[in-house]
């Protein structure tokens, strides 16, 4: 269970006064999630999600992921709204963390992706996009191109203990994006980690009904976020890529805000960057995370097949775009 700082009752009650939420009825630890600590709260009032930051989480940043809730959730796109307290303040300290209590949103994450979960995606993606042009604060992504090399430097050493021949292998693709990365293309606020886990919809429906876990939200490319849905929802068990969900993705996208055709062009060099960005954290989580870690790390292997997709591709058209 993703549950790293135990809370006790009186102290829920004692923060939980802070707030005119009503009184608390219940609240259990959320399994989901890897870098926060989640309670589900249920008051009186409404359930609600209760998150203490955690190591992982920089306390500066904090302001600009509540702030970004704050406005997108006043746009109208639908994602947990950030409870101010009786003082008006929404950022808190539990238990000796930072905290915060958010808007609880209905919906449940595609357990089996089909295509119409990627067109529903590709609209909320879109939607997401367009709505946060108008927030003003600015957080640089410091998983983008920049930082990929120091991170692959920090377990460079234990790469061939997952695959003979990695460490050559995403030497020579950093070389590759770091030449030809493409920086001039439209910027704004992006997810950067839109996995079917932080997607909510209600069944039968083929409509987003939430977005989840703003917590690696950034400022970068935008046609780099839909890169690293691609990736996240595009490919099957088996590594093969469905082109049909990937067209789904990028044409339910593009009735919403319409993708340049130097965005289009780009999307190859984007994939292959997205898919280097995951297969460095994965490792890096790989090699760090001690054994008996309440959490187990994810696989590299499965953005090792993804990148090897990627290089292969010359054009677009090859995600299903004429």
């Amino acid at each position: 269970m993703a549950v790293y700082t135990d809370v006790s009752d009186e102290d829920i009650f004692r923060f939980v006064a802070e707030y005119d939420i009503g009184d608390v009825v219940s609240f259990k630890g959320i399994a989901e999630g890897v870098e926060n600590t989640n309670f589900l709260l249920q008051t009186t009032k409404a359930p609600f999600i209760l998150t203490l930051y955690e190591k992982r989480v920089n306390p500066d940043d904090l302001p600009f992921y509540l702030g970004l809730m704050d406005h997108l959730s006043a746009t109208g796109l639908n994602c947990p709204t950030p409870i101010h307290g009786k003082d008006g303040v929404a950022l808190r300290r539990l238990c000796g963390r930072p905290a915060a209590i958010t808007s609880f949103l209905q919906g449940m994450s595609p357990r089996r992706i089909q295509p119409h979960h990627c067109a529903g995606l590709g609209t909320a993606l879109a939607q997401l996009h367009t709505a946060g042009l108008g927030f003003e604060m600015h957080l640089p992504n410091a998983l983008s191109v920049k930082g990929w090399r120091p991170l692959f430097e920090s377990c460079q050493e234990h790469a061939d203990d997952v695959e003979p021949g990695l460490g050559k292998m995403i030497g020579d693709e950093l070389d590759y994006l770091e030449a030809n990365w493409p920086h001039a293309l439209p910027k704004g606020v992006i997810h950067a980690d839109l996995f079917p886990d932080n997607v909510f919809f209600f069944p039968g429906k083929e409509d987003v009904s939430g977005l989840i876990d703003f917590y690696f939200a950034c400022n970068d490319l935008l046609a780099y976020d839909i890169a690293i849905c691609m990736n996240a929802w595009c490919f099957e068990p088996d590594s093969s890529f469905n082109v049909t969900k990937a067209k789904n993705l990028l044409s339910y996208y593009g009735k919403v805000r319409g993708l340049s055709d130097a965005e289009l062009a780009a999307l190859p060099v984007l994939a292959r960057g997205a898919s280097l960005r995951f297969l460095l954290t994965r490792l890096y989580d790989w090699v760090n995370t001690p054994k008996d870690a309440l959490v187990t790390p994810k696989n590299p292997r499965e953005y090792i097949t993804k990148l090897r997709f990627h290089q292969r591709v010359e054009n677009a058209s090859a995600y299903g775009l004429d």
